[in-house]
């Protein structure tokens, strides 16, 4: 099956052979082992990155991310497994599902001696580092350097934790490091590539704090976008479950206005600190106060991405200037999606489209048809094995994923997945503990809204509840279609998927009564 689409070019140069293919692996010749630049952000949804629509695709700063996309191939199917950073960043470092790699939420610390691909690389001869947001608690292993900001990070003088420090635990230790967060990793990770023993090949993993809220920006985007009016999403004054047939709440508009006002009152009253304050829409109507939060939010969030492509734009220039841009794969990734005003939310952890959805751009020109997009399901339990295909290297242990080196070259194998699985842990009344499956077309969600002693959870449950869409014919996903009966025969059905994927998945919840006795009450 070939799904590319022709959108433009690079290459690959040699180094040699330092370990075997990985079992199930496409042999790697020895002319052949390439570089990896990993470049993840977070919360930078497929929305705010100009290549995939929208309703700010004309706004937005990306010449790097275009120029990756001509030169290489888009994803137009990614999705995360469980849509909050800290799980997103331990399957797409294990290849494995949070119940599997045991980290769930971001209250969690993830056990860093089990195997990942930093390590199988290390293994397989390659110089490995990461620099920039970890956030995963325990110490990095698997990297031969690593930089990395002390929990979340900051925008402004981040707080970074290096190798060659002791590992500090949960105390806010490291070096404050003067300048502006995106800026400061990308040259840390430059610095480290040029470095580099020019014998071996190397991964870097340069992870940005960006786009995270609050969405800080440097100096220099300060009066990007002064003076425009963004136009709003077509559902962005959605007020509630009542006219969607939505069965929870979500993080809405006003919740972020909220935290503004407060900070405007006292800066030290909220765990970060926002730019463009003060400010308020206190006494303004409904919807003239969520048109103002959502214009002050878009403002900030896109001034916080261009820094982004800014800093991409410096990375492939260093490699360009290195001489080693041929012979690397660049990925660029975000840990998962946001609501930018879809729905009136904010914030992400859900399955809606907006959350779910993983921007992705590989460049390998060797390979890669430039200027492709593809439209096979992938999750990010893929990445790992893709990298250690490409590297010849083992995969994680644990690894639940399979490599998609072939899709990218157009030649989908037959037998490629037409469902993905998805979980999201932590219960909040609002946005409540569910599990799902996505097709090609439809979805459909089981909120089970059970904190099953989660970390981080509320511990009062909802009551279980559905929701289907039809992804054709609702692609803004406005109409929960659970109770439409035209839709009976197809959501029996993928129920039945969806059991199936929870046990090829190994998540059964074997060891939890109360998840059982949930099943057994509201599944059929």
């Amino acid at each position: 099956m070939k799904n590319i689409l022709p959108l433009i070019g690079l290459a690959a140069t040699s180094l040699p052979m330092m370990a075997s293919a990985a079992e199930g692996t496409q042999e790697v010749s020895q002319q052949e082992r390439p570089n990896i630049l990993f470049i993840l952000s977070d919360d930078h949804t497929s929305q705010a990155w100009g290549v995939y629509g929208g309703v700010l695709e004309q706004y937005v700063r990306n010449d790097n991310i275009r120029r990756l996309a001509n030169e290489g191939c888009v994803l137009d199917n990614c999705f995360c497994t469980n849509s909050i950073s800290a799980p997103s960043r331990a399957t797409i470092l294990t290849g494995a599902f949070s119940h599997v790699n045991g980290l769930y939420t971001l209250s969690d610390t993830f056990d860093s001696s089990q195997d990942n691909i930093a390590k199988q690389m290390q293994v397989g001869g390659y110089q490995t580092a990461l620099v920039g947001k970890w956030h995963l608690k325990a110490q990095p292993q698997g990297f031969d350097y690593y930089s990395v900001f002390y929990d979340q990070g900051e925008y402004r003088d981040p707080t970074m934790i290096s190798s060659d420090d002791p590992w500090p635990g949960d105390r806010n230790f490291g070096t404050r490091t003067r300048g502006f967060s995106t800026d400061i990793v990308t040259d840390k990770a430059i610095r480290w590539m040029q470095n580099a023993d020019k014998s071996k090949p190397f991964m870097m993993c340069c992870h940005f704090k960006a786009t995270h809220e609050p969405w800080d920006y440097p100096e220099r985007m300060k009066h990007l976008y002064d003076d425009v009016t963004f136009p709003e999403p077509e559902n962005m004054y959605d007020w509630g479950p009542e006219t969607t047939g939505r069965t929870f709440r979500g993080q809405n508009l006003e919740e972020i206005a909220r935290r503004w006002m407060v900070a405007s009152e006292d800066p030290d009253k909220w765990w970060c600190r926002y730019p463009g304050l003060p400010f308020s829409n206190k006494g303004m109507h409904s919807t003239a106060a969520r048109s103002k939060a959502y214009q002050k939010m878009i403002k900030d969030y896109l001034r916080c991405g261009a820094t982004i492509d800014d800093n991409i734009g410096k990375l492939l220039n260093a490699l360009d200037e290195m001489g080693i841009a041929e012979n690397t794969i660049v990925v660029y990734v975000s840990d998962q999606g946001y609501f930018l005003g879809e729905h009136g939310f904010f914030d992400k952890r859900m399955m809606l489209e907006q959350s779910l959805r993983m921007p992705f751009v590989i460049r390998y020109p060797k390979e890669i048809p430039a200027g492709t997009r593809n439209k096979d399901l992938i999750m990010n339990i893929d990445f790992a094995s893709l990298l250690a295909d490409y590297a010849g290297v083992k995969v994680p242990e644990k690894s639940q994923g399979q490599s998609f080196r072939n899709n990218l070259k157009g030649e989908t194998p037959k037998n490629w997945r037409k469902n993905v699985y998805y979980r999201y842990w932590t219960h909040h009344a609002i946005r409540p503990a569910h599990l799902g499956i996505r097709n090609d077309r439809y979805k459909l969600m089981f909120m089970y809204g059970d904190p099953l002693h989660m970390t981080g959870s509320e511990k009062t449950p909802n009551v279980p509840a559905w929701e289907f869409y039809d992804l054709q014919a609702d692609p803004h996903e406005n109409h929960n279609a659970y109770n439409d009966p035209q839709y009976a025969k197809i959501i029996k059905q993928m129920k039945k998927e969806l059991l199936e994927l929870r046990k090829q998945y190994n998540d059964e919840d074997t060891n939890s009564p109360k998840m059982r006795e949930i099943m057994d009450k509201y599944y059929w």
